[in-house]
């Protein structure tokens, strides 16, 4: 035998080992799919049907806002008053802040929860109080806060208040 025949001799196993790996990379995804449907490991099947089960829809909880400033020359306040929330609902509000200071100004705002043993509850995705914020002279800014009330928060407990002070921050912005 030649070395042109062993040449081709061996490219055609080589062609033969490829097509044969590819038949069984692609046999594998069914397969796949066949033991995530019988173990019940991320469906494909079954992922239309999900729904957020965490969410109580027997009862209402209305959570009020409100806010505060502590020697801060901001105008400070919730876009709403009110707003009325499932347990395990994902919900948005704003706040609106104006530095009326000619001088850029850092806050830091500080939450509190009435009653008070709600706070344990109420959980926050997203909120302003996570970092210090610094407004330019004249800024005004609008601040999100997302948030979920806990579907454990006890059926006694109706209303929530959601109160957020601002403090200035020593040292920063304008203030001497």
């Amino acid at each position: 035998m030649t070395l042109q025949q062993e040449n081709r001799r061996l490219s055609g196993r080589l062609a033969v080992v490829a097509l044969v790996m590819f038949g069984f990379a692609f046999a594998l995804v069914p397969f796949y799919n066949e033991i995530c449907v019988a173990l019940g490991l991320n469906s494909i099947e079954k992922a239309d049907a999900v729904a957020n089960t965490q969410v109580d829809l027997s009862r209402t909880v209305t959570i009020e806002f409100d806010s505060n400033t502590h020697n801060l020359p901001w105008r400070f306040r919730p876009l709403q008053g009110y707003v009325k929330v499932h347990p395990g609902e994902l919900t948005t509000v704003e706040y609106e802040v104006v530095n009326v200071r000619d001088v850029a100004v850092t806050g830091q705002a500080v939450p509190s929860y009435g009653p008070q043993r709600a706070g344990e509850y109420f959980q926050k995705v997203e909120c302003f109080c996570f970092s210090q914020q610094t407004l330019a002279p004249g800024e005004t800014r609008r601040m999100p806060v997302v948030f979920l009330v806990d579907p454990k928060l006890p059926r006694d407990v109706n209303t929530i208040a959601l109160s957020y002070t601002f403090f200035e921050v020593a040292g920063r912005g304008g203030k001497s």
